[in-house]
């Protein structure tokens, strides 16, 4: 069975240049598992923090699940996500050290049916580099225009 869910994030690779990229796994509850599966999810204005030494999603809204009672979920609460041990540490230290921060990219069900998250450790960039990035993107359409006709 091929799933289609692939909830992307269209504006962080927009205002972030991305220097390390990670598959994660997330806490979530079973109301929250079938919004996902639904489509019904944003990653908008979602970004990453440690907290005693564990990594946690903020921002991150999962829509209530319409056939969800009073076990339904908040839409916005916080999520733990789960990285092993050395890849948190590692991360942590290059939040700290460099001023980098993580930020999440798409969300995914991978062959056994898990939701799973991409993240990336990332760099903002400065306007000037956000001009450059359209500039690149435009000449890559026109020269595919090009190629067509």
């Amino acid at each position: 069975m091929a799933n289609e869910i692939n909830i992307r994030n269209r504006r962080a690779s927009f205002d972030y240049e991305f220097i390390e990229e990670y598959n994660a796994g997330m806490v979530l509850t079973g109301t929250e598992i079938k919004s996902i599966r639904a489509g019904k999810a944003s990653l908008v204005d979602s970004y990453c923090y440690f907290n005693r030494g564990e990594l946690w999603i903020k921002g991150m809204n999962i829509s209530e699940y319409k056939l969800g009672t009073y076990y339904n979920h908040d839409e916005r609460r916080e999520r733990k996500l789960l990285l092993s041990r050395k890849e948190l540490e590692k991360w942590e230290r290059k939040t700290k050290e460099s001023g980098l921060t993580i930020i999440p990219t798409r969300i995914f069900l991978n062959a056994s049916g898990y939701a799973k998250i991409h993240i990336a450790l990332a760099k903002g960039k400065k306007e000037f580099d956000k001009r450059e990035t359209m500039k690149l993107k435009d000449a890559k359409k026109d020269m595919d225009r090009a190629m067509k006709h």
